[in-house]
């Protein structure tokens, strides 16, 4: 039998061409299907050592050209979005380097030629904790030239606050000034950021410049390629979230209280998710249907008028209760509002020289005054949506160890309401899950990473926490976990609150783990049961001596909470405690404190 030649060929077969070839089959002994089999491995043998030698070649011939990642991340979104460049950039054939700000030293900043720079605008236009240093060295005249360098900049932030992405304008302005070449404009994201991150990703890495092609594929297809019937599902995460019944929605505020907190305990068996102490839950909610509701009246809309929303044609009221953000007020909605309606009083609100008066008339207001105020006679249900942004997640901290429950997660979830200008007002996501979650019904959630909120590695470390309020949560995850593990490290924990009897949060799990010697002492702070208001700032100055000496033995400090009042005021405490007890300047404690951040010993996770 004389050898087929076999071509290469791209197009479909003909019906007689297939005919032909089945009936040449048909006709091969079983030797001489061997024979062929074994001559056509033979070919795709030489093929792959072909391309793998040219592979080689060009790679010893032109090596990948490095490229700088450099973060700045307060909870892990910024750190999630560089990872996700690197693993693209190797892919493209650069040598990706991913640096955490807190890292960076001079010298490698200016020996860098090609530079993506992520980070996160923290608080009120504030660079996230781990990049405040190297946010100074650029603002500052010791920064190093960088003629040599392109660079690409995403900005990460909330366009409710005032500042929006600003940690990320500094950067990309200083690295201009300093002489670096902007490859791609800046890219700044709302607090949905994920398609504008994966899509800046790709512009950032092509304006850079890939040099190596992708490796040619050696695989000739002669048919269509099935996909796995029994595919295992994909992972859940923020796209696709875990729909988690319900277990348990407790008040954890006894009688007299002020306050309503609540304890969440969400089944998640068989459902693959698994965290570690630090991490938060983030919930995917839904907007109460009464401000839906106001808001349709408001609009003159109606409710079954349809709009092409994130997950397809729907009424526009199931698109304003899923979808859409449609209470916090953020400066972009302001403005393109002012345009529609012409209302020139709104429009005077958003002058630059009014930014004090727009902050003033914004406190306690939400989107649905402005539409009631400055109506829009006649808009569609497509341009109202337009218009918002997408109903974002909340995070919280998770209030349990996967290791020791991990069919269950746990939150402590304050529930925000409260009454200002003539209306009462509710939390999304808070009053959702304390009044609207049925016995029966599911939470959407996920797990959001937190790599800079994390317990030591060494279970012997000691630690001390500062949590008041539902700031408390993660560090109940932390004595839980360290409890299970039968670690000897000391814990210290510091939590406050308004009254003793009514809002010691978890007193009995506290009382338990202290009685059980793996909660070595808890510092309370009780701001209402005495005539002079007592912060847990006070108690960290009023034990600042053992603090001193914990943190001289190696302790790890947490801090979780209120980013506007308690964090700062915490960190003031802490700075005088090293003044007082260390003997250290001001600036000599405050360079202490900045050191213990760099070396991970001092983390805060505060909103």
């Amino acid at each position: 039998m004389s050898t087929p030649v076999l071509t290469e060929h791209n197009s479909p077969l003909s019906q007689s061409q297939a005919e032909q070839l089945s009936q040449i089959v048909d006709e091969l002994r079983s030797d001489q299907i061997t024979w062929l089999s074994g001559y056509l491995a033979g070919l795709t043998a030489a093929a792959n050592a072909g391309a793998a030698a040219a592979v080689q070649t060009a790679a010893e011939a032109a090596p990948a050209p490095a490229i700088t990642i450099l973060y700045g991340s307060q909870t892990g979104n910024a750190e999630n979005v560089a990872r996700l460049a690197a693993e693209r950039a190797e892919a493209r054939g650069f040598r990706p380097e991913i640096l955490d700000m807190a890292d960076v030293k001079k010298p490698q900043l200016k020996a860098t030629e090609r530079l993506l720079v992520v980070v996160s605008t923290h608080g009120e236009g504030e660079p996230p904790d781990a990049a405040a240093e190297l946010h100074e060295l650029v603002q500052s005249r010791k920064a190093p030239p960088l003629k040599d360098a392109q660079f690409a900049v995403l900005a990460l932030g909330d366009t409710s606050y005032e500042h929006f992405c600003q940690t990320g304008k500094d950067f990309d302005a200083r690295l201009e000034a300093l002489g670096a070449t902007r490859a791609l404009a800046r890219v700044d994201c709302d607090v949905d950021y994920d398609d504008a991150a994966e899509a800046w990703i790709e512009d950032a890495l092509s304006a850079l410049g890939a040099d190596t092609a992708s490796q040619p594929s050696n695989v000739v297809a002669f048919g269509p390629v099935l996909a796995q019937a029994d595919s295992a599902p994909a992972a859940y995460s923020k796209k696709n979230p875990f729909p988690a019944p319900l277990l348990t929605n407790q008040l954890l505020n006894g009688r007299g209280s002020d306050k309503e907190t609540r304890h969440i305990e969400l089944d998640v068996e068989d459902s693959g998710l698994a965290w570690q102490p630090g991490d938060s839950l983030g919930v995917l909610p839904e907007n109460d249907p009464r401000e839906v509701e106001d808001l349709l009246a408001a609009t003159g809309l109606s409710a079954g008028d349809t709009v092409a929303g994130p997950r397809g044609q729907v009424s526009v009221a199931e698109a304003l209760a899923h979808d859409y953000e449609i209470t916090t007020l953020t400066r972009p909605f302001l403005q393109q509002w002012a345009e529609i309606t012409g209302a020139s009083e709104l429009a005077g609100l958003l002058r630059e020289d009014a930014r004090d008066a727009l902050r003033e008339w914004m406190w306690g207001r939400h989107l649905i005054d402005v539409v009631q105020t400055w109506p829009a006679e006649g808009i569609d249900a497509t341009t109202l949506t337009g218009l918002l942004r997408k109903l974002p997640p909340r995070l919280y901290s998770i209030a349990s160890s996967h290791r020791a429950n991990p069919d269950e997660v746990h939150l402590t979830v304050a529930a925000v309401r409260y009454h200002s200008h003539g209306r009462d007002r509710r939390g999304v996501a808070s009053t959702w899950l304390a009044d609207r979650i049925g016995e029966d019904g599911t939470v959407p959630v996920y797990i959001d990473t937190n790599r800079n909120f994390r317990l030591p590695a060494d279970g012997d470390t000691p630690i001390i926490m500062v949590g008041p309020g539902t700031g408390v949560a993660p560090f109940r995850a932390f004595i839980e976990e360290r409890a299970e593990r039968g670690d000897a490290g000391r814990n210290w924990l510091f939590f406050g609150d308004r009254r003793f009897h009514a809002d010691f949060l978890y007193q009995r799990d506290w009382l338990r783990w202290r009685e059980q010697g793996v909660l070595d002492d808890i510092s309370v702070a009780f701001s209402r049961d005495q005539a002079e208001k007592v912060y847990v700032q006070d108690r960290i100055r009023h034990h600042g001596d053992a603090i001193w000496s914990w943190l001289n033995d190696g302790a790890h400090l947490y801090v979780c909470g209120d980013a506007e009042y308690m964090a700062p005021d915490v960190h003031q405490a802490l700075i005088d405690v090293g003044r007082i007890h260390g003997g250290l300047s001001v600036d000599d404690a405050s360079a202490w404190l900045g050191q213990l951040q760099k070396d991970k010993r001092y983390q805060r996770d505060v909103y």
